[in-house]
């Protein structure tokens, strides 16, 4: 017996095919119908016919339903996926703003304790803090683990440390003064004569760090118990002297080579990068726009002439030129001496023929070490010529040129007639430095002869008219200005200046007496401008 069919499977077998179909398939089944296999009958066969078409059109149907839920599907995922990502961007930026101000946050107390950047092209090693404690030993040298240790050996805040030694390349102030001074060759040269604070920082460098490495022997200039006699003196009596000059001394020597040095005395690199950019400064244009001074760096940091530090890099930069320079000069039969750039090569006898050779040798040196020879500074002086060395005579003793000598003594005579009034000396235009400086060359050469000068100079000053013509030319109200040229002439030590290395900045510090230097004069009392701050 057949199995009974629910009211709803009935339902689901007509909509599966047609009313028809189903009624033709029960009367089958029943019996009510013959089913001839061979030909079905014309109204059978339009039954099962309607039934494919009505199976047909249902899967159609079924597929157009099936896609509209599909796209009604898509387009609610992505609405949902809309609304999520929208939800995850909002938290993602909330977190990174949250995140961005605790950074900020850490930088603000990062910068308060330590330094982390100090401008372009040289923060690189500022994260390095660990000194060779063993090399700095070896010198004698104070240890600084970072920079907040060398700020408080130094007296200064780390905000003041950072600020004297930050890189700009463009900025609204400068740690220099800088001023022209006229050559000896002729035309001008740039002194950079660093500001209080700067100037302060590098003094404090040169005492605790650069005084205490030991310089080569060769080394006369700027050295404490040395000066342009002791520089002199091996060459006195010589048949043969010769004066070789570098060119562009202190600007040759560049930040990176600085830094270097004060990583080979052991100091670890990030300090080694502050004590470079304190001791070093690129060459400035001044910019005015829109009423406000900028101040653009048009080279490379380098060793400034004027810092105090200066000189005393240079020789321990030349530590090793010199000693090459002395064992060329033993190998000869020369002695060898250097105040900053000024190089004196001097020999008796047969050694004297071997000038050629030795300086091809001193050529490829000096080039080999990143220097190059001023062509029109090189003298070679032999018998019968007269044989200077940083402006003294050596020919058979320690002298001043005479006739020099001659000139001045006229001009003291004529300021004693006439008084200072449109009187010069030398290229520079303050009557008094000029002369003092001199005064004071002497004495250090000839002390009998200087000291008679400097008496005579001084009752000069005190006579009430000189004196009154002096105080107006100190005190700019005369037509004889005060400039910076004319007292950087008078600070150098001696009285002598250097073709390529006057640093008035390493020698006017009142603050720092180095033994075996003449203490330049103080100028009058009337005047309270500092030394930097002239017209």
């Amino acid at each position: 017996m057949a199995e009974s069919l629910t009211r709803q499977q009935l339902y689901d077998r007509i909509r599966a095919s047609s009313k028809e179909e189903f009624i033709l398939e029960e009367m089958i089944r029943l019996g009510f119908w013959a089913r001839n296999t061979a030909q079905p009958s014309p109204s059978e066969t339009l039954i099962r016919r309607e039934g494919e078409l009505r199976r047909e059109l249902n899967d159609l149907l079924a597929e157009k339903q099936r896609y509209q839920n599909k796209v009604k599907m898509l387009a609610d995922m992505r609405k949902d996926r809309m609304a999520k990502s929208k939800l995850k961007i909002a938290e993602t930026k909330k977190r990174r703003e949250e995140e961005r101000k605790a950074r900020a946050e850490a930088w603000a107390v990062a910068k308060d304790q330590q330094i982390l950047y100090l401008g372009e092209e040289v923060s690189a090693g500022l994260n390095k803090v660990n000194p060779d404690t063993a090399q700095l030993a070896k010198f004698n040298l104070p240890v600084f683990a970072d920079a907040t240790a060398l700020a408080n050996a130094m007296g200064i805040t780390l905000g003041k440390l950072r600020y004297l030694a930050f890189n700009r390349k463009v900025g609204h102030h400068t740690h220099y003064q800088r001023f022209q001074v006229p050559k000896k060759s002729g035309g001008t040269r740039v002194i950079s004569a660093p500001m209080p604070q700067l100037k302060a920082a590098q003094h404090w460098i040169l005492e605790h760090i650069l005084y205490k490495v030991s310089h080569s022997n060769a080394a006369h200039g700027f050295v404490p118990g040395k000066s342009i006699v002791t520089n002199a003196a091996p060459h006195v009596g010589q048949d043969i002297v010769i004066n070789i000059d570098l060119r562009d001394f202190f600007p040759s020597i560049a930040y990176k080579r600085v830094k270097g040095l004060f990583c080979k005395l052991g100091y670890a690199e990030q300090v080694a990068t502050i004590l470079a950019l304190i001791c070093t400064e690129p060459e400035v244009d001044e910019v005015l726009l829109d009423g406000r001074k900028y101040y653009v760096a048009k080279t490379a940091r380098h060793l400034p002439q004027g810092a105090p530090t200066s000189p005393a890099l240079t020789n321990l930069i030349c530590f090793k030129l010199d000693r090459r320079f002395a064992g060329l000069a033993e190998k000869y039969g020369y002695a060898y001496t250097r105040y900053a750039d000024d190089m004196t090569f001097s020999a008796k006898g047969a050694a004297a023929d071997k000038a050629g050779q030795l300086l091809r040798a001193v050529k490829m040196f000096v080039k080999e070490e990143g220097f190059t020879i001023h062509p029109d500074k090189l003298q070679v002086m032999r018998k019968g010529d007269r044989h200077t060395v940083t402006g003294i005579v050596v020919n058979e003793k320690l002298s001043i040129d005479r006739t020099t000598l001659r000139k001045f003594r006229a001009l003291l005579h004529n300021i004693e007639k006439t008084g200072l009034s449109g009187k010069r000396w030398g290229k520079g235009k303050n009557i008094i430095s000029s002369i003092e400086g001199y005064a004071n060359f002497v004495y250090m050469v000839k002390p009998e002869w200087g000291a008679r000068l400097k008496e005579k100079l001084a009752a000069l000053l005190q006579r009430p008219d000189i004196k009154a013509e002096a105080h107006a030319i100190w005190t700019g109200n005369s037509s004889q200005p005060v400039t910076t040229e004319a007292i950087s002439a008078s600070s150098h030590p001696a009285g002598y200046t250097s073709s390529d290395t006057t640093t008035p900045a390493a020698t006017t510090d009142s603050s720092t007496t180095i033994p075996g230097r003449i203490t330049p004069p103080e100028p009058p009392a009337a005047t309270d401008k500092p030394w930097w701050d002239v017209v």
